[in-house]
């Protein structure tokens, strides 16, 4: 039996479904976000951290950072230098470089992803840096780099603007992770884009 792939376009944001007889699909669900009108200077990295409370985490946020509810936990995310301390936070991890953009205005984003074993996302391009951290499960990136695979407790940076990639569960359990971005503001969030 051919399998047939339906891919939608759903607010920015790529979703690949196979109508299989166990209907399996990738999800990606918009955590948080703002738009800033400029970046730092110097290396950007990804920081995560854990709150006891909103309001701990709200005080501690500064200007590029986003604070989440998750799966019973308060979260942080926040954009800046390396070895920053959250006062207050429990440091998850911490990922970078990221790669810079320029752009006249850029939009922070963290977006909760996932799926069953075998599902995957369409192929697409984001106009800007993403970075990924695994909660749970194996988590596979293609792209015309090759294929990158990370299992719970792992973060990678991305490649880097406008690079084509389909995201993946490549485990036996269901996917869990976040997906961190530094896009610019004023372009599609998500594209679709042919890779091989």
């Amino acid at each position: 039996m051919k399998r047939r792939l339906l891919a939608a376009l759903i607010p920015g944001l790529l979703i690949l479904s196979s109508p299989l007889p166990a209907q399996q699909s990738f999800f990606v669900k918009p955590l948080a976000e703002k738009k800033v009108a400029e970046l730092p200077a110097g290396d950007l990295f990804w920081r995560i951290d854990t709150f006891d409370t909103k309001e701990q985490a709200q005080a501690a946020a500064g200007p590029l950072g986003l604070m989440a509810e998750y799966d019973g936990k308060v979260w942080l995310f926040t954009l800046g230098a390396a070895g920053v301390v959250s006062k207050g936070g429990s440091k998850v991890a911490e990922m970078g470089p990221i790669p810079r953009i320029e752009a006249k205005e850029y939009l922070l984003r963290i977006n909760e992803a996932g799926g069953p074993k075998g599902s995957a996302t369409a192929a697409h391009t984001h106009p800007g840096s993403e970075a990924f951290y695994v909660l749970k499960g194996e988590l596979s990136q293609k792209t015309p780099h090759g294929v990158t695979r990370l299992t719970a407790g792992q973060g990678m940076v991305g490649h880097g603007t406008d690079t084509p990639m389909v995201v993946s569960n490549s485990g036996s359990e269901d996917l869990r992770e976040f997906a961190l971005f530094v896009v610019d503001a004023n372009r599609p969030f998500s594209s679709p884009a042919p890779l091989q």
